[in-house]
C-alpha cells in the first residue's frame, strides 16, 4: 500500500469504533439527563425527597377537599334551622343541623339543648365548638408549611454531603480530574434543586389553602350567629 494513503485508511479502519464510542457517550450523556438518571445522580437525599412531594401532594388534595364549603354548611340547612329556631322548635333545629355531616352541625347542634335557656350560654359553646373543629381542619393545612420548610432543608444537607464527597475526591488527588468531581457536584445540585421544587409548591399551597380555610370559618361563624338569633326575632 501506498504510504501516502497508509493514515486515511487507518482512520477508514478506527472509524467505526469512533463512532461506537460517539454514541456511547451520547446515550450515556442521555441517560443521565432522564428523570430516572437525575434521581439517581441525586444520591441517598432524593429519598426523603420523594417521600416529602407524596406528603405534599396528598396534604394538598386532602385539605383542599376538605375547605370545600359543603363541608362547612349548606343554605338548605342553615334555612331549614333558622325557620325551626323561629318557632322555638329546638328538636327539628337541632335535626336540620345533624341532617348533612357538615361542620357547622357538629358545632352548632350540642347548643341547641343550651339555647333554649340562655342565649349567651349557646353561643360560647357554639364558639367553643367551632374553635374545635377548625382546629382538627386546619392540622392538615399546617403540615403543608411544615413539608415546604423541611425539604428545602433535607436539599441542603443533600447539598453538603456532595460538597463533601467532592472535596475528598480532591484530597485523593482528583483535582488533575474534573469527571471525578462531576458526581458529587451533581448530587449537590440535585437535590438542592429538588428541595426548591417541593418546597416553593408547598409554601404557595399552604398560603391559598389558609386563605380559603378562614373565609370558610368565617362565613360558617356567621350561618351560625343567625341561628341562634333567629330565636330572638321570633
Amino acid at each position: 500500500m501506498n504510504k501516502r494513503f497508509a493514515p486515511y485508511a487507518l482512520a477508514l479502519l478506527c472509524l467505526p469504533t469512533l463512532l461506537s464510542a460517539q454514541e456511547e457517550t451520547e446515550s450515556a450523556t442521555e441517560s443521565s439527563m432522564s428523570l430516572w438518571g437525575l434521581i439517581q445522580q441525586g444520591g441517598w437525599a432524593m429519598y426523603p425527597l420523594g417521600a416529602c412531594s407524596l406528603i405534599m401532594f396528598f396534604l394538598i388534595f386532602y385539605s383542599w377537599k376538605e375547605t370545600s364549603r359543603k363541608k362547612f354548611y349548606t343554605t338548605e340547612q342553615t334555612s331549614a334551622a333558622s325557620d325551626a329556631i323561629a318557632t322555638s322548635d329546638f328538636d327539628a333545629g337541632k335535626a336540620a343541623l345533624e341532617s348533612n355531616n357538615t361542620l357547622l352541625g357538629r358545632a352548632l347542634a350540642p347548643a341547641m339543648v343550651k339555647l333554649q335557656t340562655s342565649h349567651e350560654k349557646a353561643e360560647n359553646l357554639f364558639v367553643e365548638n367551632l374553635e374545635a373543629e377548625e382546629n382538627a381542619v386546619s392540622q392538615w393545612v399546617t403540615y403543608l408549611n411544615v413539608v415546604a420548610s423541611v425539604a428545602p432543608m433535607i436539599g441542603l444537607l443533600g447539598t453538603v454531603s456532595g460538597m463533601i464527597s467532592a472535596f475528598q475526591t480532591i484530597g485523593r488527588g482528583g483535582m488533575g480530574r474534573p469527571e471525578l468531581l462531576a458526581g458529587d457536584i451533581g448530587e449537590a445540585l440535585i437535590t438542592t434543586a429538588t428541595g426548591l421544587v417541593i418546597g416553593i409548591p408547598a409554601m404557595i399551597a399552604y398560603f391559598i389553602l389558609k386563605n380559603r380555610l378562614n373565609t370558610a370559618m368565617i362565613a360558617t361563624a356567621q350561618a351560625g350567629t343567625e341561628i341562634i338569633e333567629a330565636r330572638e326575632e321570633s
